[in-house]
C-alpha cells in the first residue's frame, strides 16, 4: 500500500506541475500582491492534489488548474473583504512626482501591467483568462463558472477600460495626438 501513490504523484506531477507558473503569474496579477499570490498557489496545488483522483486523463489540466484558482481566489477575497486590495504606498508616490520620465517611443509592457492592474478584478481575470493565456471563451466561462455571454460582456467591457487607461498614458507623453493637433502647432 506504501507504494500505490507513486503512480499518482507522477502523473500529477506530469500533468500539473508545467503549469504551475502560468498559475501563479495569473494569481500575482488579479490579486495584486505576490505574498497572497503565493498562499493562492499553495492552496490551487494542495487543492488539485486532493481532488487528483477526480481529473479525468486526457482533458485540459490546465483548465481544470485555473478553475481552481478562480475558485481559490475568490474564496480568500471573501476572507479578505474587510482589507483594502488595493493600496499605494507613499513610496511609490514620491517616487513617481520626484522625477518625470523620459518620453517613450511606446507603451512599455510595465505601464500595460501597471493600466491591467487598474481594471476591476472581474473584467481583469477575463481579459487575463482571454488575451493573456488564450483560453476560449468557452473555457474562460468554465473557468469562472459564468455564463460565456458574461465572459464577452467583460472582456469587451474590461479591453475598453484598458484602451481608455493606456490612451491617457500614451497621451501624456504625446504619443497618438490627433493629426489636427499635430498641424495647428
Amino acid at each position: 500500500m506504501l507504494f500505490s501513490n507513486k503512480p499518482r504523484i507522477a502523473d500529477f506531477e506530469a500533468a500539473a506541475l508545467p503549469h504551475l507558473n502560468d498559475i501563479y503569474r495569473t494569481a500575482a496579477r488579479v490579486l495584486g500582491d505576490s505574498a497572497r499570490a503565493d498562499d493562492v498557489l499553495q492552496d490551487v496545488y494542495l487543492q488539485a492534489w486532493k481532488s487528483f483522483d477526480r481529473f479525468e486523463p486526457g482533458t485540459n489540466c490546465r483548465a481544470w488548474l485555473f478553475k481552481i484558482l478562480f475558485h481559490t481566489i475568490n474564496h480568500y477575497r471573501r476572507k479578505w473583504m474587510n482589507i483594502r486590495m488595493v493600496k499605494e504606498s507613499e513610496e511609490i508616490l514620491e517616487t513617481t512626482a520626484a522625477s518625470e520620465p523620459p518620453i517613450p517611443e511606446h507603451i512599455t509592457d510595465q505601464q500595460m501591467l501597471a493600466a491591467l492592474d487598474q481594471v476591476p478584478q472581474d473584467f481583469r481575470s477575463v481579459v487575463l483568462l482571454v488575451d493573456v493565456e488564450e483560453f476560449s471563451y468557452r473555457d474562460a466561462a468554465a473557468i469562472l463558472s459564468v455564463p460565456i455571454g458574461t465572459v464577452m460582456s467583460r472582456l469587451s467591457r474590461g479591453r475598453k477600460m484598458l484602451r481608455e487607461m493606456l490612451a491617457e498614458v500614451a497621451q501624456s507623453y504625446g504619443i497618438g495626438r490627433s493629426t489636427q493637433e499635430g498641424r495647428s502647432a
